[in-house]
């Protein structure tokens, strides 16, 4: 249960509560015991004529544990254990204490956390301090340093320790109401341990690692000696229409996850904190190791698949029979993705899953860092999505008896969902600007929805362009005038906007005044990449290197996969970007969401 859910139940406590005669009494209770409330008196009328009380509490900041502790006592005595039928109404339900109960529980980890670091924050103070003072002496070549410490010692800041009370008290208060007065599993909460990198990982990424290579040299010697991509061999075209779309869809999809472990992997290199800017779960969140570990795996078994498949075909099996190898490929990760158990990285797949409903669905969702920077990988993977539908068209044929793939590339409908296929993922994120515009009021997001309705606009060129026989030289021009426009909107973006480079006024040349790299000529080398880069199209267009038709399918594959490379590369900018600037807008505090908080007097 979310904490949205949470505020919506605690809502409707509050209206609830209000309609009971004995509110009175329990919000007396509450300031008898020195809690205050902030807009007690505002009532509205809802559809049914029943009045409705939105209520805040006011938490002091001196006493925040107290004041916590007394509302959880309160909740549970004078709400909890009330019975049903000395009251008229029913004043909360399980679902609404359960929704409660998680929410403070969620409010006292959050101020243990605060007070730690506030802990931490005076304890290196003072480290720091010493360490200057012994500079001091050592450059001055005088002995002050005692004096000045003996000084600061004495100060409140460092000799108070109220917030080791306070922290000893949320302790004692935590263990006694939400960990049955074990405080072992207190402790749990409070003070949840990182899991260790373990070594069986490493050891299992360099294992498959190996398989893959060895697989992969395998399958080659094989193709070359069954002459399956050979010029004018009888297999090949069908091989090609039929296998290839399925095994690079797996390709891309595993140079994506290799990229991601790379980023992950310099992420954590130049202490970029990705876990809080995706606001991830740092126990469940995915680590360069794993990342690498499960591509790895994913493509030992796709090239494994792809030997076998190449071996039966080499034996005489006909392609009914061996064809569905891929496809049972295919549902066996589907499965994996949506297994309910706990294995196979169970938080991280979910979570995938539910950034996937969220940007499907984006104008119904607020959007977040995770969300939108989900969609903009999927807008590289266009060609992983054109190859998905030519497995499904192929599949479905081959079920209803007519085994050409011909049908498919024929079929109008097949044309037709191309288009749809090729807009979506732009569309997708137009609409996460339109509702970011809609929440923030800020006009910079109508013009990042300039930026993806030019790109569906290229996309519908190029792909109307690749269908015609003979393309006419108006829809040659159209294309290059559409794909040109996009590509020089998308670069401004990617280094103005997202990356914050070109910057007149910093004091490093052309870049922004923070950077995370001490070697500036990597920001440059980065800038000439991005580049060339964004403008791989002009081959898909121009077509300058004449290849047949199985090279050109390999062309294009070359060509996706050097965009799934762009968008890895971006990816680091981008957030470096993120982790330097997030408090231009107040996105480096994380607020606590407490039940009576949240309420709609705040709206």
């Amino acid at each position: 249960m979310t904490p949205k859910n949470c505020a919506e139940n605690m809502s409707e406590t509050n209206e609830a509560t209000d309609a009971s005669p004995q509110t009175g009494e329990v919000l007396a209770a509450f300031e008898k015991n020195g809690i205050n409330f902030i807009g007690a008196a505002t009532r509205t009328k809802q559809k049914k004529g029943k009045p409705k009380m939105a209520l805040r509490i006011d938490i002091p900041a001196t006493t925040p544990a107290k004041t916590i502790s007394a509302v959880t006592s309160m909740l549970w005595e004078d709400l909890v254990n009330t019975p049903n039928k000395d009251t008229p109404r029913e004043l909360i339900n399980r679902k609404k204490i359960q929704c409660a109960d998680k929410m403070i529980r969620g409010a006292f980890v959050e101020l243990y956390k605060g007070l730690g670091l506030l802990k931490t924050y005076s304890s290196l103070n003072m480290v720091a301090f010493t360490k200057i003072l012994k500079k001091f002496d050592k450059v001055a070549n005088r002995q002050a340093s005692c004096s000045y410490l003996k000084r600061v010692k004495s100060s409140h800041f460092i000799s108070s320790d109220k917030v080791v009370r306070l922290m000893d008290e949320v302790e004692s208060l935590f263990t006694k109401h939400f960990a049955d007065s074990d405080r072992k599993k207190a402790m749990k909460f409070l003070r949840p341990q990182l899991q260790k990198d373990s070594h069986m990982v490493t050891f299992f990424v360099g294992l498959f690692t190996g398989c893959f290579v060895t697989l992969f040299s395998i399958y080659a010697i094989l193709a070359h000696l069954s002459g399956m991509f050979a010029p004018g061999s009888l297999g090949n075209s069908g091989y090609v229409d039929t296998v290839y779309p399925i095994f690079s869809t797996f390709a891309l999809l595993g140079l994506h996850l290799f990229m991601y472990g790379c980023n992950l992997l310099m992420w954590k290199a130049t202490r970029i904190n990705y876990t809080f800017i995706f606001e991830f779960n740092p126990k469940t969140a995915l680590k360069y190791r794993d990342a690498f570990l499960v591509c790895t795996s994913l493509m030992t078994a796709v090239v494994g698949a792809l030997v076998i498949h190449l071996i039966l075909r080499s034996k005489g099996f006909s392609p009914q029979q061996v064809d569905g190898i891929p496809g049972i490929l295919l549902l066996i990760f589907f499965a994996i993705l949506i297994c309910p158990l706990n294995l196979f990285y169970r938080p991280t797949r979910y979570c995938f899953l539910k950034v996937i409903r969220n940007i499907v669905f984006s104008p119904l969702y607020k959007v977040v860092m995770v969300d939108f920077f989900m969609a903009d990988q999927l807008t590289s993977q266009i060609p992983l999505l054109r190859h998905m539908e030519s497995t499904a068209c192929y599949f479905m044929a081959n079920s209803l008896g007519s085994y050409h793939y011909n049908v498919c590339k024929k079929g109008k409908m097949y044309r037709e969902l191309a288009y749809v296929i090729s807009f979506a993922p732009y569309y997708w994120r137009a609409m996460q600007c339109a509702r970011r515009w809609f929440d923030e009021s800020d006009v910079k997001q109508l013009a990042n929805l300039g930026k993806y309705v030019s790109a569906m606009i290229a996309a519908g060129a190029r792909l109307t362009y690749a269908q015609q026989q003979e393309p006419t030289v108006f829809f040659t021009v159209l294309v290059v005038a559409t794909s040109a426009i996009a590509t020089v909107y998308q670069l401004y973006w990617d280094f103005v906007q997202d990356w914050r480079f070109f910057d007149h006024n910093s004091r490093n040349l052309w870049l922004r005044d923070d950077l995370v790299l001490k070697n500036k000529c990597i920001y440059y080398i980065s800038i000439v990449i991005n580049l060339v880069l964004r403008v791989a199209w002009v081959e898909s267009v121009m077509r300058f290197i004449r290849v047949g038709s199985v090279e050109a399918k390999f062309l294009d594959f070359s060509l996706a996969s050097l965009e799934v490379i762009r968008r890895g590369h971006w990816n680091f900018y981008r957030l470096e970007n993120e982790h330097l600037n997030n408090v231009g807008k107040f996105r480096a505090v994380k607020t606590v969401p407490l039940p009576f908080r949240e309420t709609d007097s705040d709206g």
